[in-house]
């Protein structure tokens, strides 16, 4: 035997492979191989843990760097707690000056909306002055006489013979979309031939859109600022801007200008009369304007920002919604508080019914609309479309209510005879605002992306 010591896994591979010692080259199996055992052996202990006082050393030098260890964490944490205080304290105080600057700056709007409006004037340059004690008596009169006329007929007055059925509504669809007009348009506004509309954007460009000839026929600037409503008086245009401006034009020419908001104005709202305009704000304060001598009759201070604003059908009250969730409901002529409803939330669309007696309305982030009872003060029917809502617009026969939003446009009917609710239409056309056509034979919707879409039904 040569007496070689191999591995036994590489020196069977090398045996199965060539049947021969490696060293001597002769001839080898793995019968002729030995295998060698030896003992475990085991390693010494260090020289420091051989003796009691040397285990006793490493214990304390174990203990000393545990100690030490020890009190690093504490002084870290002691610095950890006083920088927190710090900030605690740096925190404290900037909350406190955001409040005092917050609350500064609430008390200088309302200052600023308690100043008379000196610098507003009309397209001629001559200035405006802002009568804040009262109305005129010739302003009082004629809203009362627009009332008495109104109201004699209101309750016996029957829908016209072609007025929209709710058998026509179930068939209603969308029959034209325009061209997509103005940029986050969100104003619109429909004449009473239903020929022409309104439309403004964020450009503070607004738009008369022709219906038959379907293109913008005329277009007028309210810059700066974006159009943030518009309305028809008559055959001459009115807009109000997120610069606190709101102007008129007639036959596209800019014939008055008033600035008598301190801040962006949400709403305008047109009198029965055709005389008369009013406008809300984030100031909140609302205005009433002499459309006969192109001034400011009369501006009011209310205690909440203002988003949205109507008359009622007669005249005689003025309904306002805040962003504190109230229906501040306001004698026209003593330009006094007649009423306050409480809502769920920021008013976001009212609208008037022409049986006079209820007001329908909407609040940010919810998806329901209360019927108000004015005689009552009180809700008498909730409406619940699943989606938010936008836009609030009942008909002239205050039988139908269209119910606007993203999620789609809603038709409600009420039925005098049997005074049940009921939902002819139904349709998935996003809209932001819209309009009841001439005889309710169509509706016109301006959706999200800035395109009119008109629906109407081919079986009347």
């Amino acid at each position: 035997m040569p007496g070689n010591v191999f591995e036994r896994r590489l020196i069977e591979a090398y045996i199965a492979e060539n049947g021969r010692d490696p060293v001597t080259d002769e001839e080898l199996s793995t019968d002729d191989l030995v295998e060698l055992k030896n003992s475990r052996t085991v390693r010494p202990r260090p020289p420091t843990l051989t003796s009691i006082p040397s285990l006793l050393s490493v214990f304390q030098n174990e203990w000393d760097a545990l100690a030490l260890e020890t009190y690093t964490l504490r002084q870290q944490l002691i610095q950890t707690r006083q920088e927190l205080s710090t900030a605690l304290y740096q925190h404290d105080a900037a909350v406190r000056v955001i409040a005092r600057l917050s609350r500064e700056r609430d008390e200088a709007r309302e200052a600023l909306s308690r100043v008379s409006v000196l610098g507003a004037h009309t397209a001629n340059g001559e200035a405006m002055q802002v009568d804040s004690i009262g109305l005129s008596n010739d302003f009082i009169a004629r809203v009362e006489a627009t009332q008495e006329d109104l109201s004699k007929t209101r309750r016996k007055r029957t829908p016209p013979d072609d007025w929209v059925t709710s058998d026509a509504l179930n068939s209603f669809a969308p029959v034209d979309k325009s061209e997509a007009l103005y940029t986050g348009a969100r104003s619109f506004a429909l004449n009473t031939r239903g020929d022409s509309v309104l439309v403004g954007g964020r450009e503070g460009k607004l738009g008369t859109y022709s219906m038959s000839e379907k293109v913008i026929i005329q277009e007028m600037n309210a810059a700066p600022g974006s159009i943030t409503d518009a309305l028809w008086i008559g055959n001459s245009a009115a807009a109000s801007t997120s610069t606190g401006n709101v102007k008129i034009w007639e036959s596209g020419t800019e014939v008055a200008s008033f600035a008598g908001h301190a801040g962006e104005v949400t709403a305008l709202a047109i009198h029965p009369s055709g005389d008369i305009l009013a406008s809300v704000g984030i100031d909140k304060s609302y205005i009433f304007y002499d459309l006969s001598s192109k001034t400011i009759a009369t501006r009011v201070l209310t205690n909440a920002a203002l988003t949205t604003a109507k008359f009622h059908p007669d005249g005689h009250l003025f309904a306002a919604g805040g962003v504190d969730g109230q229906i501040k409901v306001f004698d026209v002529r003593s330009v006094t508080n007649a009423a306050n409803f409480d809502s769920t939330g920021p008013i976001t669309a009212m609208s008037f019914s022409e049986n006079g007696t209820w007001l329908a309305t909407a609040a940010q982030g919810s998806t329901g609309v209360s019927i108000w009872d004015l005689r009552k003060a009180a809700v008498i029917h909730s409406i619940d479309i699943a989606s938010p809502i936008l836009a609030l617009k009942w008909d002239y026969s205050a039988q139908f209510l269209a119910i606007a939003g993203p999620g789609g446009l809603v038709v409600q009917q009420y039925s005098k005879s049997t005074k049940d609710w009921s939902e002819p239409l139904r349709n998935a056309v996003p809209a932001v605002a819209v309009e009841w056509g001439p005889s309710a034979g169509a509706i016109l919707c301006l959706d999200t992306e800035g395109f009119i879409i008109t629906l109407s039904s081919t079986t009347r």
